[in-house]
């Protein structure tokens, strides 16, 4: 049992290769060593110097091995160095023996990025996620155990001694945890409700999801005209925003901005932001935001398709945003398409907008197929459905009789327009099929 060390600002990095295949002077540790100090930096770390190295596999007292530790024990003496920031996963066992060489505060990945968390979260919502991931990841790494504070043993024929402090930090804990899971369980109960609303009155919903800094935000304010704070920072912004996106042609949806993923993302925070990630999961369609002058691209590609599968998301449609091309000069705005003919990648730059007519485009195009399309008539008595179908911008096409009767072009699901049609009293469509089906069976 000892008393952690004070935190502070001053650290001192360590980032091993561990994986035993590739080197220290490869590029994928590399950009994980540059990650790494950008989360430092992003964090509020003064960094004073970064220490590597490789390890064929971690070690199980000190993760990086006793002659690594008392080289890093020599570089925080020597800077002053208040905490040691590890580009790893450590066992509560590692961070308590590396805490009692360095003699000063250890703090791993995991920890690095709760901590970005709990300073990015605004809303009520986002920093009720951020505290149940750091008490998750708090009770495992409980240290003190001050037998003074013990309660006193009960009355004949009790044995041993009553509670410790250290019990009651963790049972404390524990209540803390139960309740934080029942108010998110409230949060994840208006969101499905809102979901739930959109979805009868035939409202697509679009998300953003990508790497972290890939743009997402800076794209979501571009596409929408809100002001949602976006920065070049590691996390910038965690609370999932949801705003009305118009599109060509008036077709309805909605567009959420969400938090943005990173390799080796804590599975705490994962479960914390449930809540937040189903936003994607049970959206219509997602726009996977990737940074297009990243040199490291198609591995951050990967890293995002992985959490999107933890989430279950894997069936989601998908179309894939290369943003930042006024960082490339051999890029311009386009869309690519499959051997099918269907949009799959666009090619945008939400700084200059370049390319954010051709991204909601085919968004529409990818959005569309799976409502029907309809050809009605609608005599000048039913003017109330005619209104009704252009207030839910469901119209494509319009051609108006002599008469003041209307022949409309419409795409909304079966059951919805069936609805509009018997109470407007109008003899519905007798089966839902597509307007190709039916201009083919009146030729």
């Amino acid at each position: 049992m000892f008393d952690r060390p004070p935190s502070g600002q001053k650290a001192v990095l360590i980032h091993l290769d561990v994986r035993g295949v590739a080197s220290a002077a490869s590029s994928d540790y590399e950009s994980d060593r540059r990650e790494f100090e950008d989360l430092a930096r992003s964090a509020g770390a003064d960094v004073l110097l970064l220490i590597g190295g490789s390890r064929q596999r971690p070690d199980a007292g000190l993760y990086i091995g006793s002659g690594k530790a008392d080289e890093v024990a020599a570089a925080v003496a020597a800077g002053g160095a208040e905490l040691a920031i590890f580009n790893h996963d450590l066992s509560p066992s590692q961070e308590r023996n590396l805490e009692k060489i360095l003699r000063c505060r250890v703090l791993d990945r995991a920890g690095l990025i709760l901590d970005i968390f709990a300073r990015r979260a605004r809303s009520h919502e986002g920093k009720l996620q951020v505290e149940l991931a750091q008490l998750r990841h708090l009770r495992t790494r409980l240290v003190r155990g001050w037998t003074h504070l013990e309660r006193q043993k009960g009355g004949i024929g009790m044995r041993g001694p009553g509670e410790t402090q250290l019990e009651t930090d963790r049972r404390l804990i524990d209540d803390k945890i139960v309740t934080l899971r029942r108010h998110l369980e409230e949060v994840r109960a208006r969101r499905a409700q809102n979901r739930n609303s959109r979805k009868r009155n035939e409202v697509p919903s679009v998300s953003l999801v990508g790497y972290t800094n890939a743009g997402k935000s800076s794209l979501f304010n571009a596409m929408t005209g809100d002001d949602t704070y976006a920065s070049s920072k590691l996390f910038a912004t965690l609370d999932t925003t949801v705003r009305r996106l118009d599109l060509p042609e008036g077709e309805p949806a909605v567009l959420a901005d969400t938090v943005g993923f990173i390799r080796d993302l804590p599975h705490d925070l994962i479960a914390a932001f449930r809540a937040t990630l189903e936003e994607s999961r049970e959206s219509d369609l997602l726009l996977h935001v990737t940074d297009a002058s990243d040199p490291e691209r198609m591995a951050r590609i990967e890293q995002v398709n992985a959490v999107l599968h933890e989430i279950g998301a894997d069936e989601v449609p998908r179309l894939q945003v290369f943003n930042k091309i006024d960082l490339r000069e051999d890029e311009t705005a386009r869309i690519e398409r499959d051997d099918s003919g269907l949009a799959v990648r666009v090619y945008v730059s939400a700084q200059t907008g370049a390319g954010l007519d051709l991204l909601k485009a085919a968004i529409v195009e990818r959005i569309r197929p799976g409502l029907p399309e309809f050809l009605i008539l609608v005599p000048p008595h039913a003017a109330r459905l005619r209104a009704q179908l252009f207030e839910l911008r469901a119209v494509r096409r319009e051609q108006i009789e002599e008469d003041g009767s209307a022949h409309l072009t419409v795409s909304l699901a079966y059951e919805r327009l069936r609805g509009l049609c018997v109470a407007a009293g109008l003899e519905p469509p007798p089966e839902p099929r597509m307007l190709e089906e039916w201009e083919s069976s009146n030729r």
